[in-house]
């Protein structure tokens, strides 16, 4: 099988796999590291020697040089992508998303760290959706 056929294989798999992450809990960082020292560590060393971590100087180079980036490290670098970019954004809108349930268990807790513990300890927590920001987010 040719590069570019496996290539595409790898891609389609991704994209399932990608499906199924939104039902999963995301990624911590840590694991998202560790995720991407295995399966790309040789790939970074090859194309991307001497970059850092931050500011996305890994993921650009792997996606810039991505006809020299083994397949098994294109496919977990977008299933990391996107559950890390998941997790920022269930972080980002949790407030907005729980509201209703902070206003109607948590009235009279101040500060954001208050109410996400308030809402932790809370059993009556319904609220679908709030729960699941909560996961995403990786609070729970």
């Amino acid at each position: 099988m040719n590069r570019l056929g496996f290539l595409s294989g790898a891609i389609v798999i991704a994209s399932l796999s990608l499906a199924g992450i939104g039902r999963a809990d995301t990624m911590s960082y840590a694991d998202a590291v560790t995720a991407l020292a295995k399966d790309c560590g040789s790939d970074i060393k090859k194309v991307c020697k001497g970059l850092n971590l931050g500011n996305n100087q890994i993921q650009d180079c792997l996606q810039k040089n991505e006809g020299k980036v083994s397949p098994t490290c294109t496919s977990t670098l977008g299933q990391v992508t996107a559950s890390i970019q998941q997790r920022q954004a269930a972080q980002t809108g949790f407030f907005k998303i729980c509201a209703h349930d902070a206003a109607q268990y948590c009235g009279g807790v101040k500060g954001e760290g208050n109410i996400l513990a308030c809402l932790l300890k809370s059993k009556r927590v319904d609220n679908g959706k709030c729960n699941q920001a909560i996961t995403d987010a990786g609070w729970r």
